[in-house]
C-alpha cells in the first residue's frame, strides 16, 4: 500500500467534502451520476458493459466493468476551474470487484493526441486493472491535419498534451477508484509509448509522487528535437535524393545480409546494428552502370548514396557541429519512406509554424540549423520536452521506468533513449541508473510495435511481466519476453536490459529460452 500516504494529499481538492467518500459513491456504477465534484470537474455519464460488448480496434472486454465518462475545464496555468476555456475529456473503466487486482493504471497517448486510447485501456482493463485514460487536453477535432494544427497555438492545451494531462486525469480517476472500492490501490502504473513514452518521461520529471512504475515506450520526450531529425531527414532526401520504398528494401536487404550473423543466429535480423560495420558507400553505382535493371534495384545513384548518409547521421548544428538529435541505425532503412514523405510536413511542419514561429506562411525549407535551434530551444522544449537528467525525486519515492526502443523504429532514432539514460546516470552520479530505469532495445522492433519490413518479429512485448515484480517485489527485471508476431507464427523472442544483447545459445531459435542476455 505505498501509495496510501499520498493519495489524498495530492487528490484532495477533488472530491466535495459535503459528505462522506462511503456515502458518496457505492459499487452501483450509476451512482457516479450523482457525485458533486469539485470546480471544473464533471463526470457525464457512467455505463456498465457485460463481457464482449465494447470493441475498439478489435480488443474486446472480457470482464463486466463500469465505464465513467467526465471532463476537466482548466485555465491557462492547467489548473481545473469551473469556467475554464479548456476542456480535457478522460474516462475510467471499473471491473468488478472480483475481477480487480487492486491496482490503478494510467493509459497514455500517440502523437497529437486528441482522443482517447480505448483499445490500451481494454487491454488494461483484461488485466484486472482499474484504467483512466483521458484526450490529453484537446479533441481529436483540433488535433491537427497536414496544413494546421490548432491547438498548437494554446500554450494552455500544449503543456496539457504531454506535461500536465496525464496527472490531471488521474487526480480524479484514482480518487473514484479508491470511492468505488473503498480502498486507495495499492499499486499505480502508468504504460504509454510514442507521444505516451513523452508522457511517461514527463511524469517522472515532473510529477514523480504519482506512480510507482512507469512504461515509456519509444519515447519522444525530447519532442522539438524529434521533430527537427523529421525536418533533416525529409528536406535531405526531397529531389534526386529521394528513396522509393523498392530502394530502401535493396539497402535494408545488403544490410541484413552482412550484419544478420553476429547474434549467432540466421534469423533475418540484426540484434544490435552498432555492432554492424556495413558501409552502403559499396552500393554506390559504378560509372556508367544504370541504378535498376529490368525493374530491380542494382544500386544507389551518388544523390542517394548522400540521402541516406545524412539519414544516418542525423541533423548537426551548423555552428558548433553538435548533434542535434541522434540519426537513423542500420537495417531500419526499409521504414524510412515515412521520414521522406510525411513526418517532416505533419509534424515538423506544425511544430515550427505554430509553435515556434507562430506564422502559417512559415517556409520549413528556409530553416536555419544555428540560430533557429536556439529559436526552438527557447520557445518549444519548456512546453512540450521532458528532458531533465535530474530525476532523483521519482528515485526517491522508489519509482521504477523500463522503456522499449525499437532498432527499425520508422519514426524515433534509437540512440536516444540511451544517451538520455546516460545523462541521468552522469548527474545522479550518487546512484546506479539500474536502480530505477532500464531500457531495452528490440532487434527489427518499429514504433511501438512491429515494423512492416520484420514480419516474423514477436510484437507483443510482456512489460508488466517484468515492471510489476520489479516494483511490489524488487525483483529487477533481467529480461523480458516478445510474442506474437505479425506473420502468425508462435515465435517469442528475448529482450535485454541495454547495454547487453540476446545470445543464442541452443535450442529453436524462434523460443526465447533459446537465448541469453550477455
Amino acid at each position: 500500500m505505498r501509495l496510501t500516504c499520498i493519495a489524498f494529499s495530492a487528490l484532495n481538492v477533488l472530491i466535495a467534502v459535503q459528505a462522506s467518500p462511503v456515502s458518496k459513491f457505492s459499487s452501483d456504477c450509476d451512482s457516479f451520476l450523482n457525485v458533486e465534484l469539485a470546480s471544473g470537474y464533471r463526470v457525464s455519464n457512467s455505463t456498465v458493459f457485460p463481457p464482449g460488448s465494447l470493441n475498439s480496434s478489435g480488443i474486446v472486454n472480457e470482464f463486466t466493468f463500469c465505464r465513467v465518462e467526465g471532463t476537466i475545464n482548466y485555465d491557462q496555468d492547467v489548473t481545473a476551474v469551473d469556467k475554464g476555456p479548456n476542456t480535457l475529456a478522460w474516462e475510467l473503466y471499473l471491473p468488478a470487484s472480483n475481477d480487480y487486482n487492486g491496482r490503478f493504471m494510467a493509459v497514455g497517448n500517440g502523437g497529437y493526441a486528441g482522443d482517447i486510447d480505448e483499445a490500451s485501456m481494454i487491454t488494461q482493463l483484461n488485466l484486472g486493472y482499474a484504467v483512466g485514460g483521458c484526450d490529453s487536453g484537446h479533441s481529436l477535432a483540433d488535433s491537427g491535419n497536414s496544413t494546421y494544427a490548432p491547438f498548437l497555438a494554446k500554450s494552455a492545451q500544449v503543456k496539457a498534451w504531454i506535461h500536465e494531462s496525464i496527472a490531471m486525469m488521474t487526480k480524479i480517476t484514482r480518487n473514484l477508484t479508491t470511492q468505488y472500492y473503498n480502498e486507495t490501490p495499492a499499486f499505480s502504473y502508468y504504460y504509454g509509448c510514442s507521444t505516451g513514452g513523452a508522457q511517461g518521461y514527463a511524469l517522472a520529471q515532473f510529477h514523480p509522487e504519482i506512480f510507482d512504475g512507469i512504461y515509456a515506450g519509444c519515447p519522444g520526450n525530447w519532442y522539438s528535437h524529434l521533430m527537427l531529425s523529421f525536418l533533416w531527414n525529409g528536406l535531405h532526401t526531397q529531389g534526386s535524393g529521394f528513396m522509393s520504398q523498392d530502394v530502401l528494401n535493396f539497402i535494408t536487404a545488403n544490410v541484413i545480409s552482412a550484419c544478420d550473423s553476429l547474434d549467432g543466429v540466421m534469423d533475418g535480423l540484426i540484434e544490435n546494428p552498432l555492432f554492424c560495420e556495413y558501409d552502403i558507400a559499396q552500393l554506390e553505382c559504378a560509372s556508367g552502370q544504370d541504378p535498376s535493371s529490368n525493374g530491380v534495384v542494382a544500386c544507389l545513384t551518388s544523390d542517394q548514396l548522400v540521402a541516406a548518409k545524412a539519414t544516418y547521421q542525423g541533423p548537426k548544428n551548423v555552428i558548433d557541429g553538435e548533434e542535434i538529435y541522434p540519426g537513423m541505425e542500420l537495417g531500419s532503412e526499409s521504414s524510412w519512406l515515412l521520414q521522406e514523405t510525411t513526418l517532416y510536413t505533419t509534424y515538423a511542419a506544425l511544430i515550427l509554424k505554430e509553435l515556434v514561429f507562430k506564422d502559417l506562411n512559415y517556409n520549413i525549407s528556409t530553416f536555419n540549423w544555428g540560430t533557429d535551434v536556439q529559436k526552438l530551444d527557447q520557445t518549444a522544449s519548456p512546453l512540450i520536452d521532458a528532458i531533465s537528467p535530474d530525476l532523483s525525486a521519482f528515485h526517491k519515492r522508489g519509482g521504477k521506468l523500463i522503456t522499449t526502443q525499437g532498432w527499425a523504429d520508422q519514426f524515433n532514432a534509437p540512440l536516444w533513449p540511451i544517451q538520455h539514460r546516460d545523462q541521468v546516470q552522469k548527474t545522479m552520479t550518487e546512484v546506479n541508473i539500474t536502480d530505477f530505469i532500464e531500457i531495452f532495445l528490440i532487434p527489427g522492433g518499429g514504433h511501438c510495435g512491429s515494423n512492416p519490413a520484420y514480419p516474423h518479429v514477436p510484437s507483443t512485448y510482456h512489460i508488466l511481466d517484468a515492471l510489476v515484480p520489479w516494483v511490489e517485489k524488487g525483483v529487477h527485471p533481467a529480461q523480458i519476453r516478445t510474442s506474437d508476431p505479425p506473420d502468425g507464427s508462435n515465435a517469442t523472442r528475448k529482450l535485454c536490459p541495454w547495454p547487453k544483447n540476446a545470445r543464442y545459445l541452443v535450442g529453436d531459435i524462434d523460443d526465447w529460452a533459446s537465448y541469453d542476455c550477455v
